[in-house]
């Protein structure tokens, strides 16, 4: 039962979206698209390889064929569908597209330091099918592309308002500036580490722009751009408030919370900040010095070390 439980959350979402009927069409055909796309492009290549690295690949590219499926699919009002389909897909296309780069260049080769981190913590879980491990971490995630990652999506497109509010607008502004603002953080760091190279300096910490004002400035704009998302789609769930009875209503709600917090744990402890920084310190000689004086997750100004 140890190795399932990652799987319970995005399999319970996943069942109570499919028992929806404003959902069922979008929630039957988005979970096939994901389950063909993560047997092909993750499950499979995992299997053969033994690393984890593969759903690098499938878990944006899983977001583009959501916002596809959300659009052809949406029973609401076309322009709203339309925005919101486009901003999901061009989320999945830049990671995606990134990660097919990667792919490449060879750097999928070897296990990435974060999915090395995972086979730590099964061990103290006592978990020691590595390979079942791998596929069940790999299903979750796009069980996650199937569930809470699509409830606020779904929320959206079934909206037939024609009136765009308030909340929306500045919803989708949150992710426009968020998906900016990871995008300016991902070339800051890309930029640092060429000049690293150049300079025969590989192990040097990247403290260098939004990279200065928090450890992890990529995830945690990844985690607002869900956030607006998430605000924009707060309308069309009290427009739902007349159609649905009042525990399903509760349970929506609870699920685009849901949705937020299962991206923060995500990004800081299960594939994103704590995982990378356990071999940064390993790595990087000054990283403990840039543990101590700058937050890990929410921006924030330089602090003095203990040490100085």
């Amino acid at each position: 039962m140890r190795y399932l439980r990652p799987l319970l959350p995005g399999s319970l979402g996943f069942i109570f979206l499919l028992s929806r009927a404003e959902f069922f069409q979008l929630t039957l055909v988005n979970g096939l698209c994901q389950l063909c796309l993560f047997l092909v492009v993750v499950c499979i290549p995992i299997w053969r390889t033994g690393r984890m690295s593969y759903v690098d690949i499938g878990w944006p590219w899983g977001l583009v064929l959501l916002g596809i499926a959300a659009y052809y699919l949406s029973e609401g009002y076309w322009a709203r569908s339309l925005l919101v389909s486009v901003a999901l897909i061009v989320v999945g296309l830049r990671m995606g597209l990134g990660a097919l780069n990667l792919w490449r260049l060879g750097y999928l080769n070897k296990e990435f330091s974060r999915y090395q981190y995972q086979r730590i913590r099964w061990s103290d879980e006592g978990k020691e099918n590595v390979a079942l491990a791998l596929q069940v971490d790999a299903i979750s995630q796009g069980l996650a592309n199937a569930s809470f990652l699509a409830l606020p999506i779904f929320i959206l497109v079934t909206n037939k308002s024609l009136e765009i509010s308030v909340f929306e607008i500045v919803g989708f502004f949150v992710w426009l500036i968020a998906f900016l603002l990871e995008s300016v953080a991902d070339f800051q760091k890309q930029k640092f580490l060429r000049a690293m190279k150049k300079a025969g300096r590989r192990r040097e910490v990247c403290n260098v722009g939004l990279w200065r004002y928090c450890r992890h400035p990529n995830y945690f704009f990844e985690w607002m751009v869900w956030n607006g998302f998430v605000i924009a789609s707060m309308p069309s769930l009290l427009l739902l408030k007349s159609e649905v009875s009042t525990l399903v209503w509760y349970l929506l709600a609870a699920g685009l919370l849901f949705t937020s917090r299962q991206m923060y744990t995500t990004l800081v402890y299960d594939t994103g900040a704590v995982p990378s920084e356990y071999f940064s310190l390993e790595k990087r000689p000054g990283y403990l010095h840039y543990q101590d004086t700058t937050n890990r997750f929410f921006p924030g100004p330089v602090r003095r070390s203990l040490g100085d």
